[in-house]
């Protein structure tokens, strides 16, 4: 065999075995952990310290774990046959109901305070349209202008001047209570719509408003003189009822035995103290039914008519004010025990001789905050002060704004809303020009210039009830015969009168089913979608896991943060070290020795071969340098064994080095210092291990 096949067979026998033919199942384990592709073992095999090597084991067998309790359940929801069905009844907490009567006071009770403006109001009529009380309708022309006013001097109409705009003269007006035409100045606000807007005269019906110094006035029309004369008689009986205590305007409204004939709630009887006192500054009394503050909410367990809440009311029209309502029985808000009942807005007007049937419908909403959309949960972080003592909602924030707005431009809080802290109502007494203050206010408020509408912000949960409202007539011609009679009788405490069908009203309010609808906004972009997308793509593109993730982690950051901060530390240290190292003299020059010019144009010392092409030295003198000291380059033996040509090639290649290291000498130049030192290092250095010695050729 040729020496360098017996060199290689050697090193093959040092080979460990891998794969299955490894005798051990230690070098079996530990074959498979540098080959496989599950990060988790190689990395339990190939990661140094103690530590890390424990916290892989522990990642790789979590993720074992849940594999396999993951394809468990798998596997058992695919042999699972069995069907499973759960019915759940549940009670649905019934609504707070207020029931209010359209007409807000008893007439009998406020018509001492109201005498003078409702005269003015008749006689505004009698001018406009040509009827009183005694005669018929007739033609505007049939009386003068001046002749409704004879023997009176009106106080309401001098505050707020009602005014009838002709077609045909434009700028011009005439005054309802001297018949004269006056000049119009300032604009023309036109209010037909919910929105107002500002357009030329025309034949209509309205009233001028003006500020403290008339110099800037405001004259509000109307298409109809229904509407001016109700509006112009409105602004003047909340000045009158903002001047009355609370408690005397409580005394003037309907009580509850009055407002209640009768009453049922799923199926059982109820009364007036189920009922929770309420007063609105514009709709008087009103009665709140399982209102938060009873002890208890009540909630029904099934749906239908049945067993919801019943009422018949008794509205009582003979009380009614003619000029503030022109329309008979009462309002029904649905709404939650903590919120506020907004009559005047959302609320639904019942029809006396009529049974109304209200079936609801719950939806509840969850809307999610910032940054999502800027709800609120609370109102907390708006910055408007809540002045109605419920939970915050969309409509108390714009309202409250408003009426916050009232008090800051105007001096004084607007009638129809709760009184601020420190402030009071608007009147004539101390605020003369508080109307032309309101209605400016207001149309800016409608065009969204006071900011309110960008402050305020909507409420992240709420229940809202959906109404379907049915009709009926009631009660029917046969069974009033009986019907009246009866409730007269239940009612002869509270009236002295006979009851008819045109002061009562029937009012059902229940669940049409208990399904319960929940309207709940989610993320679409959630941190374990987010995750799953990741996972995906690194699978899909990378083969990828969370294993292997962690393995990037350790390698790219921890691994290359250590080795960086490694170096930088053995830097350090070698820096401090030069720093408190004392400094070395500087030799003197020698005679003994000198350069070698040939040598320093090459930073590497010759090799063997290049030192046998270099030109022959003259002789000269011997230089002082002394000999170099070869036991410096000894190196270990790899092999023990060598052959017998190689061992005289040895030899003779030694023998060789030392005589060109004298010639080196006497051309005064230094010595290679390359020669080995033993005849092992001559293989080495001379060819590997693999090479074959025969054919190397020597002169």
């Amino acid at each position: 065999m040729a020496p360098g096949e017996k060199i290689k067979a050697k090193i093959k026998k040092t080979l460990p075995v891998t794969g299955p033919q490894a005798p051990t199942i230690k070098e079996l384990m530990q074959w498979y952990c540098l080959n496989t592709n599950t990060h988790g073992c190689r990395r339990i095999v190939v990661s140094r310290g103690r530590l890390r090597r424990l916290l892989w084991i522990g990642f790789t067998l979590t993720a074992v774990a849940l594999i396999f309790w993951q394809c468990a359940l798998l596997v058992f929801s695919f042999y699972t046959v069995s069907v499973s069905i759960k019915v759940h009844f549940q009670k649905l907490d019934f609504p707070a109901v207020t029931i209010c009567n359209i007409n807000p006071y008893k007439y009998s009770e406020v018509r001492h305070l109201l005498a003078d403006l409702e005269q003015e109001a008749r006689g505004a009529l009698k001018t406009l349209y040509g009827f009183s009380e005694i005669k018929s309708r007739k033609r505007r022309g049939a009386e003068s202008w001046s002749s409704a006013w004879e023997g009176t001097q009106p106080k309401f109409l001098n505050i707020i001047p009602l005014l009838a705009f002709d077609q045909t003269e434009r700028a011009t007006a005439t005054d309802f209570f001297t018949g004269r035409k006056r000049k119009v100045s300032g604009s023309i606000i036109h209010k037909a719509s919910k929105v107002m807007h500002i357009q030329e005269s025309k034949k209509v019906v309205g009233f001028q408003l003006c500020s403290n110094d008339t110099s800037d006035c405001a004259t509000y029309t109307f298409s109809s003189g229904v509407n001016a004369i109700q509006e112009w008689y409105k602004l003047h009986y909340m000045n009158i009822m903002a001047q009355v205590p609370l408690e005397k305007k409580i005394n003037m409204s309907y009580s509850a035995e009055e407002l209640l004939v009768t009453c049922f709630f799923d199926g059982v009887s109820c009364d007036s103290r189920n009922f929770t006192l309420f007063h609105h500054p514009m709709h008087g009394n009103c009665y709140t039914f399982n209102n938060k503050v009873n002890e208890t909410i009540l909630s029904t367990s099934m749906g239908g008519s049945q067993y919801g809440l019943q009422v018949i009311l008794y509205v009582n029209e003979e009380e009614y004010n003619p000029f503030l309502v022109s329309s008979t029985g009462a309002k029904v808000i649905v709404h939650q025990q903590d919120e506020y009942p907004f009559i005047e807005d959302v609320g639904t007007e019942i029809e006396t001789a009529m049974a109304t049937s209200m079936g609801m419908h719950l939806t509840e909403s969850f809307k999610l905050g910032k940054p999502y959309s800027q709800c609120t949960e609370d109102g907390s972080d708006v910055p408007v002060k809540n002045i109605y003592n419920a939970a915050y909602s969309l409509q108390i924030c714009l309202h409250s704004c408003f009426q916050a707005k009232m008090v800051e431009v105007c001096g004084c809080a607007q009638f129809s809303q709760p009184l601020p802290p420190a402030a009071n109502y608007c009147n004539y007494q101390q605020h003369p020009n508080w109307m032309y203050c309101y209605y400016q206010l207001h149309r800016a408020f409608v065009q969204e210039e006071l900011g309110c509408q960008s402050v305020c912000r909507e409420a992240c949960s709420f229940k809202e009830w959906t109404l379907t409202t049915s009709l009926a007539q009631w009660p029917s011609v046969v069974s009033e015969k009986w019907l009246l009679p009866v409730l007269t009788w239940d009612k002869g405490q509270q009236i002295s009168k006979k009851l008819n069908k045109t002061d009562l009203a029937k009012l059902l309010i229940f669940y049409k089913d208990l399904n319960q609808r929940s309207i709940m906004e989610s993320p679409a972009n959630s941190i374990e979608m987010l995750l799953s997308n990741f996972g995906g793509q690194l699978g899909l593109w990378m083969s990828c896991s969370v294993v292997c993730v962690i393995e990037i982690i350790e390698v790219f950051f921890i691994d290359i943060f250590s080795i960086i901060a490694r170096r930088q530390w053995q830097k350090a240290k070698e820096w401090w070290a030069r720093k408190k190292a004392p400094p070395c003299p500087e030799a003197p020059p020698s005679s003994l020795g000198q350069d070698n010019p040939t040598l320093d144009m090459d930073d590497d010392p010759p090799t063997f071969t290049s030192a046998l092409s270099l030109p022959q030295a003259p002789g000269a003198q011997v230089p002082g340098t002394p000999p170099p000291r070869y036991n410096t380059l000894r190196l270990e033996r790899a092999f023990s064994n060598q052959l017998t040509d190689t061992q005289a090639f040895q030899r003779h290649w030694l023998k060789v080095c030392f005589e060109q290291d004298k010639a080196y000498a006497r051309a005064e130049l230094a010595p290679i210092g390359r020669c080995p030192a033993t005849l092992t290092a001559v293989q080495d250095e001379v060819y590997p291990a693999a090479f074959p010695v025969h054919l190397l050729e020597m002169d």
